[in-house]
């Protein structure tokens, strides 16, 4: 059952905040004889799943901006909430080869396809951050308590590669504020099969830009699926830079290898931008892809500075 929520505020906060602090309080005075238990990363992805709207426009970003008077409704399904299924994810424990590099401030650790960053809607799910927090926990059993880790940034759940995480409270502000401003460098390599691309297959050399406003396209019932929309339909701006490095094969199928620089990073920025131009990545049946064992993306370089050094960290391609 779907229940509907209103509420009130003249607060300027961030959206999930102010939902952290107020859904949970209705929902339990709702739905008295059950637990409302509301994590960070769920009220993320209830926004992100188009069920909140302010001042009666979809809002899916949880880092919106609430000024002046603002009403807010929630669309609240408690079962898909609470009790979501979860999809097929490997098994997974990090080991010393699956850390890139690592320092007193941050670890970049190399994520395997089909493998959460953090905990979903579905409460106990394996994840990445778990797998961090008990790996330094290992290498210190002495400590009463879990290591702190932290999350800056994100990978799509079948998306591999190069991800960090920081170690310590005092470099949050200045992680935050490197990917908040885009001064980071992400670079991915996609393998495409080519489907009407425009104008023409691209051959090796070549290269093009995407920009964008994009969106959630999808039913709230559908698999989650994000494409152009208009700014002032909630659109936000994105945009990839391409660079084809050439051809290959995988899985017997020929494919165009590309490497990706991302300038923003949307929810499946790269592959709603590929897919626009012709060109699907492999295994991305939702967006055109033909089918494959994995989703043929992987997050190979990520480069920033930070208190005052300069990373600049690989993971090597998986295929």
């Amino acid at each position: 059952m779907v229940q509907k929520f209103s509420f009130v505020t003249e607060d300027t906060l961030r959206l999930d905040a102010f939902l952290r602090s107020n859904l949970s309080k209705a929902v339990k005075d709702a739905n008295p004889d059950e637990e409302a238990e509301f994590s960070n990363s769920k009220i993320r992805r209830l926004i992100l799943a188009g069920c909140v709207s302010v001042n009666g426009r979809l809002v899916s970003r949880p880092a919106f901006e609430l000024r002046g008077r603002s009403s807010i409704c929630v669309q609240f399904d408690r079962q898909k909430f609470f009790y979501e299924k979860e999809p097929d994810d490997v098994k997974f424990v990090l080991t010393d080869k699956d850390v890139l590099f690592e320092d007193e401030n941050l670890i970049f650790v190399n994520k395997p396809a089909f493998f959460p960053v953090e905990q979903t809607i579905t409460g106990k799910r394996a994840n990445l951050h778990d797998a961090v927090v008990d790996y330094l926990w290992a290498r210190k059993p002495e400590l009463r308590n879990p290591p702190y880790v932290g999350i800056m940034h994100r990978l799509d759940r079948e998306t591999s590669g190069v991800i960090v995480f920081t170690k310590t409270r005092s470099v949050n502000k200045e992680m935050h504020d490197i990917f908040e401003k885009h001064e980071q460098q992400k670079e991915y390599v996609a393998l495409c099969t080519p489907h009407h691309p425009k104008g023409g297959t691209p051959v090796q050399g070549t290269e093009f830009s995407v920009e964008m406003f994009m969106a959630r396209v999808s039913g709230k019932s559908q698999t989650g699926k994000w494409g152009a929309v208009s700014e002032y339909n909630g659109g936000q701006y994105s945009k990839t830079d391409f660079f084809v490095l050439g051809e290959g094969a995988v899985e017997g199928i020929a494919c165009i290898i590309i490497k990706c620089q991302l300038f923003t990073g949307r929810t499946h920025q790269i592959r709603v931008h590929l897919s626009s131009e012709g060109l699907p990545i492999l295994g991305d049946a939702l967006y055109g892809g033909r089918q494959a064992s994995r989703l043929y993306l992987h997050a190979q370089r990520l480069s920033f500075t930070c208190a005052g050094v300069f990373y600049d960290v690989s993971a090597p391609l998986p295929w």
